[in-house]
Protein backbone atom coordinates (compact mmCIF):
# COMPACT_ATOMS: atom_id res chain seq x y z
CA UNK A 1 0.00 0.00 0.00
CA UNK A 2 0.81 3.85 -0.40
CA UNK A 3 0.18 6.72 1.69
CA UNK A 4 0.92 10.21 2.20
CA UNK A 5 2.07 10.45 5.94
CA UNK A 6 1.39 14.26 5.67
CA UNK A 7 -1.93 14.09 7.46
CA UNK A 8 -1.39 11.03 9.31
CA UNK A 9 -0.02 10.40 13.32
CA UNK A 10 1.30 7.72 12.12
CA UNK A 11 0.52 3.96 11.15
CA UNK A 12 -0.31 3.00 14.70
CA UNK A 13 -4.33 3.47 15.44
CA UNK A 14 -4.37 6.16 18.58
CA UNK A 15 -7.83 7.84 19.99
CA UNK A 16 -8.69 10.94 19.08
CA UNK A 17 -5.86 11.47 16.27
CA UNK A 18 -6.39 10.43 12.33
CA UNK A 19 -4.05 7.44 11.40
CA UNK A 20 -3.44 5.23 8.50
CA UNK A 21 -4.23 1.85 10.09
CA UNK A 22 -7.85 3.11 11.11
CA UNK A 23 -8.16 4.79 7.70
CA UNK A 24 -7.30 1.51 6.16
CA UNK A 25 -9.34 -1.22 8.82
CA UNK A 26 -12.08 1.42 8.34
CA UNK A 27 -12.50 1.20 4.53
CA UNK A 28 -11.93 -2.77 4.82
CA UNK A 29 -14.50 -3.18 7.08
CA UNK A 30 -17.11 -0.96 5.18
CA UNK A 31 -16.15 -3.21 1.55
CA UNK A 32 -15.81 -6.99 3.69
CA UNK A 33 -19.06 -5.85 6.35
CA UNK A 34 -16.73 -7.07 9.34
CA UNK A 35 -14.36 -5.89 11.45
CA UNK A 36 -10.75 -5.71 10.48
CA UNK A 37 -7.59 -6.12 12.84
CA UNK A 38 -4.86 -5.04 10.67
CA UNK A 39 -1.25 -5.98 11.51
CA UNK A 40 1.72 -3.94 9.46
CA UNK A 41 5.25 -4.72 8.55
CA UNK A 42 6.50 -1.54 10.01
CA UNK A 43 5.09 1.20 12.08
CA UNK A 44 5.69 4.47 10.46
CA UNK A 45 6.03 7.39 12.37
CA UNK A 46 3.55 10.52 11.89
CA UNK A 47 4.74 12.45 8.67
CA UNK A 48 6.38 9.63 7.23
CA UNK A 49 5.08 8.03 3.71
CA UNK A 50 5.23 4.91 2.55
CA UNK A 51 5.31 3.24 -1.40
CA UNK A 52 5.49 -0.28 -0.32
CA UNK A 53 4.12 -0.98 2.94
CA UNK A 54 2.60 -4.73 3.58
CA UNK A 55 -0.18 -5.48 5.94
CA UNK A 56 -2.20 -8.63 6.71
CA UNK A 57 -5.13 -9.68 8.40
CA UNK A 58 -7.70 -12.98 8.55
CA UNK A 59 -10.68 -13.00 6.51
CA UNK A 60 -13.12 -16.17 5.65
CA UNK A 61 -12.31 -17.73 3.04
CA UNK A 62 -15.66 -17.39 1.06
CA UNK A 63 -15.75 -13.76 1.62
CA UNK A 64 -12.39 -13.60 0.21
CA UNK A 65 -13.24 -15.89 -2.81
CA UNK A 66 -16.31 -13.51 -3.23
CA UNK A 67 -14.43 -9.95 -2.67
CA UNK A 68 -10.77 -10.22 -4.09
CA UNK A 69 -11.48 -9.51 -7.80
CA UNK A 70 -13.08 -5.94 -7.05
CA UNK A 71 -11.19 -5.75 -3.47
CA UNK A 72 -9.23 -2.78 -5.01
CA UNK A 73 -11.03 -1.28 -7.26
CA UNK A 74 -13.87 -0.71 -4.09
CA UNK A 75 -11.51 0.21 -1.80
CA UNK A 76 -10.61 3.13 -3.71
CA UNK A 77 -14.06 4.21 -3.56
CA UNK A 78 -13.73 4.24 0.35
CA UNK A 79 -10.35 5.20 1.50
CA UNK A 80 -9.07 8.95 1.34
CA UNK A 81 -7.12 10.47 -1.34
CA UNK A 82 -3.60 9.71 0.78
CA UNK A 83 -4.33 6.43 1.51
CA UNK A 84 -4.07 3.54 -1.64
CA UNK A 85 -3.96 0.24 -1.76
CA UNK A 86 -2.53 -1.09 -5.06
CA UNK A 87 -2.68 -5.08 -4.92
CA UNK A 88 -4.06 -7.67 -2.80
CA UNK A 89 -3.54 -11.02 -2.96
CA UNK A 90 -4.38 -14.55 -0.25
CA UNK A 91 -0.89 -14.94 1.98
CA UNK A 92 0.24 -18.38 2.88
CA UNK A 93 -0.96 -19.20 6.45
CA UNK A 94 2.55 -18.94 7.67
CA UNK A 95 2.96 -14.94 6.72
CA UNK A 96 3.01 -12.61 9.01
CA UNK A 97 3.88 -8.90 7.86
CA UNK A 98 5.92 -8.32 10.66
CA UNK A 99 7.86 -11.37 11.90
CA UNK A 100 8.29 -12.35 8.81
CA UNK A 101 9.69 -9.89 7.26
CA UNK A 102 13.38 -10.51 6.19
CA UNK A 103 14.24 -6.63 5.33
CA UNK A 104 12.88 -3.01 5.41
CA UNK A 105 14.01 -0.44 3.00
CA UNK A 106 13.74 3.18 3.53
CA UNK A 107 14.68 6.21 1.85
CA UNK A 108 15.31 9.84 3.12
CA UNK A 109 14.94 12.95 1.02
CA UNK A 110 16.39 16.02 1.15
CA UNK A 111 17.81 19.44 -0.73
CA UNK A 112 20.22 22.18 -0.20
CA UNK A 113 19.21 24.09 -3.26
CA UNK A 114 18.85 27.89 -2.59
CA UNK A 115 15.25 27.32 -4.02
CA UNK A 116 13.94 24.30 -2.08
CA UNK A 117 12.69 21.06 -2.98
CA UNK A 118 10.32 20.74 -6.33
CA UNK A 119 7.28 22.19 -5.35
CA UNK A 120 5.57 18.75 -7.05
CA UNK A 121 8.14 17.21 -3.83
CA UNK A 122 7.64 19.46 -1.15
CA UNK A 123 5.79 16.84 1.17
CA UNK A 124 8.79 14.24 0.83
CA UNK A 125 11.80 16.28 0.82
CA UNK A 126 13.53 18.07 3.57
CA UNK A 127 14.51 21.80 2.73
CA UNK A 128 18.03 21.91 4.29
CA UNK A 129 19.00 25.11 4.91
CA UNK A 130 23.40 24.58 4.57
CA UNK A 131 25.50 22.85 1.70
CA UNK A 132 25.54 19.18 2.26
CA UNK A 133 28.71 17.37 1.36
CA UNK A 134 27.23 14.26 0.01
CA UNK A 135 30.83 12.43 -0.51
CA UNK A 136 31.76 12.74 3.17
CA UNK A 137 28.40 11.70 4.35
CA UNK A 138 28.45 8.34 2.74
CA UNK A 139 31.64 7.77 3.40
CA UNK A 140 30.63 8.12 7.21
CA UNK A 141 27.71 5.63 6.31
CA UNK A 142 29.72 2.96 4.92
CA UNK A 143 30.89 2.32 8.31
CA UNK A 144 28.03 2.01 10.11
CA UNK A 145 26.36 -1.39 8.07
CA UNK A 146 26.43 -4.97 10.38
CA UNK A 147 24.86 -6.24 13.27
CA UNK A 148 25.16 -3.43 16.62
CA UNK A 149 23.33 -2.34 19.15
CA UNK A 150 21.84 0.97 17.79
CA UNK A 151 21.11 2.42 21.24
CA UNK A 152 22.70 5.36 20.55
CA UNK A 153 20.04 6.16 17.41
CA UNK A 154 17.25 4.77 19.07
CA UNK A 155 14.07 5.77 21.48
CA UNK A 156 14.21 2.60 23.39
CA UNK A 157 10.59 1.16 24.18
CA UNK A 158 10.32 -1.09 27.25
CA UNK A 159 11.32 -4.22 26.90
CA UNK A 160 12.72 -4.19 22.89
CA UNK A 161 16.08 -4.62 22.14
CA UNK A 162 18.18 -2.18 19.99
CA UNK A 163 20.08 -4.65 18.14
CA UNK A 164 19.60 -4.74 14.60
CA UNK A 165 21.54 -5.73 11.00
CA UNK A 166 21.68 -2.41 9.01
CA UNK A 167 21.97 -4.11 5.79
CA UNK A 168 22.52 -1.11 3.55
CA UNK A 169 23.31 2.58 4.30
CA UNK A 170 24.22 4.90 1.37
CA UNK A 171 24.19 8.64 0.22
CA UNK A 172 24.20 10.24 -3.16
CA UNK A 173 23.55 13.25 -4.85
CA UNK A 174 21.36 13.54 -7.81
CA UNK A 175 19.26 15.91 -9.99
CA UNK A 176 15.41 15.34 -8.97
CA UNK A 177 14.86 17.17 -12.01
CA UNK A 178 17.10 19.96 -14.18
CA UNK A 179 18.61 21.78 -11.96
CA UNK A 180 17.08 20.52 -8.44
CA UNK A 181 19.91 18.41 -6.55
CA UNK A 182 18.60 15.86 -3.66
CA UNK A 183 20.79 14.43 -1.09
CA UNK A 184 19.37 11.15 -0.89
CA UNK A 185 19.77 8.70 1.97
CA UNK A 186 18.71 4.42 1.31
CA UNK A 187 18.64 3.22 4.29
CA UNK A 188 17.94 -1.08 4.40
CA UNK A 189 17.52 -3.43 7.54
CA UNK A 190 16.33 -6.71 8.84
CA UNK A 191 14.04 -4.16 11.11
CA UNK A 192 14.47 -0.65 12.36
CA UNK A 193 13.88 0.69 16.36
CA UNK A 194 11.78 3.71 16.55
CA UNK A 195 13.49 7.19 15.38
CA UNK A 196 16.28 4.73 14.02
CA UNK A 197 16.77 6.00 10.43
CA UNK A 198 15.96 9.88 11.23
CA UNK A 199 18.20 9.52 13.89
CA UNK A 200 21.12 8.09 11.44
CA UNK A 201 20.30 10.68 8.93
CA UNK A 202 20.59 13.03 11.66
CA UNK A 203 24.23 12.11 12.61
CA UNK A 204 25.29 11.84 8.52
CA UNK A 205 23.58 15.76 8.01
CA UNK A 206 26.50 16.65 11.19
CA UNK A 207 29.30 15.06 9.13
CA UNK A 208 28.09 16.47 5.84
CA UNK A 209 28.04 20.04 7.54
CA UNK A 210 31.41 19.51 8.57
CA UNK A 211 30.47 19.81 12.26
CA UNK A 212 31.68 16.37 12.88
CA UNK A 213 34.46 13.66 11.63
CA UNK A 214 33.75 10.83 9.28
CA UNK A 215 34.21 8.32 12.23
CA UNK A 216 31.35 10.10 14.58
CA UNK A 217 28.29 8.27 13.46
CA UNK A 218 30.13 4.83 13.77
CA UNK A 219 31.89 5.76 17.45
CA UNK A 220 28.38 6.16 18.71
CA UNK A 221 27.42 2.63 18.37
CA UNK A 222 29.78 2.08 21.57
CA UNK A 223 26.89 4.30 23.72
CA UNK A 224 24.30 1.65 25.66
CA UNK A 225 21.99 4.47 25.59
CA UNK A 226 20.25 7.66 23.32
CA UNK A 227 22.79 9.68 22.56
CA UNK A 228 21.25 13.81 22.92
CA UNK A 229 23.53 15.23 20.65
CA UNK A 230 22.34 13.30 17.52
CA UNK A 231 19.35 15.27 16.04
CA UNK A 232 16.49 13.64 14.61
CA UNK A 233 15.73 14.69 10.59
CA UNK A 234 12.75 15.79 10.02
CA UNK A 235 9.72 13.28 9.73
CA UNK A 236 8.55 14.31 5.94
CA UNK A 237 11.56 13.21 4.08
CA UNK A 238 10.77 9.88 5.50
CA UNK A 239 9.76 6.75 2.68
CA UNK A 240 8.79 3.18 3.64
CA UNK A 241 9.85 1.85 -0.29
CA UNK A 242 9.67 -1.94 0.37
CA UNK A 243 9.55 -4.90 2.63
CA UNK A 244 10.81 -8.22 1.81
CA UNK A 245 10.09 -11.99 2.96
CA UNK A 246 11.58 -15.38 2.54
CA UNK A 247 9.82 -18.07 -0.05
CA UNK A 248 6.44 -19.26 1.75
CA UNK A 249 8.41 -22.44 2.71
CA UNK A 250 10.83 -20.56 5.42
CA UNK A 251 8.27 -17.94 6.43
CA UNK A 252 7.44 -20.22 9.77
CA UNK A 253 10.94 -20.39 10.42
CA UNK A 254 11.51 -16.78 9.85
CA UNK A 255 8.47 -15.55 12.19
CA UNK A 256 9.99 -18.03 14.71
CA UNK A 257 13.78 -16.22 14.76
CA UNK A 258 12.39 -12.98 14.30
CA UNK A 259 10.23 -13.73 17.54
CA UNK A 260 12.90 -14.80 19.16
CA UNK A 261 15.23 -11.71 19.03
CA UNK A 262 12.47 -9.40 19.83
CA UNK A 263 11.85 -11.16 22.94
CA UNK A 264 15.14 -11.31 23.81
Amino acid sequence: MQYDGTGFHGWARQPAVRTVQEELERGLSTVLRRDVDLTVAGRTDAGVHATGQVAHCDVPGELWAEQAPKLVRRLRGVLPPDVAVRSVTEAHPDFDARFAALARHYAYRLTDDPAGPSPLRRTDTVAWPRRLDATAMDLAAGLLPGEHDFAAYCKRREGATTIRTLLRLEVSRTEDEPGVEVVRIDASADAFCHSMVRSLVGGLIAVGEGRRPLDWPASLLERAERASEVPVAPAHGLTLLAVDYPPDAALAARTGVTRARRDG
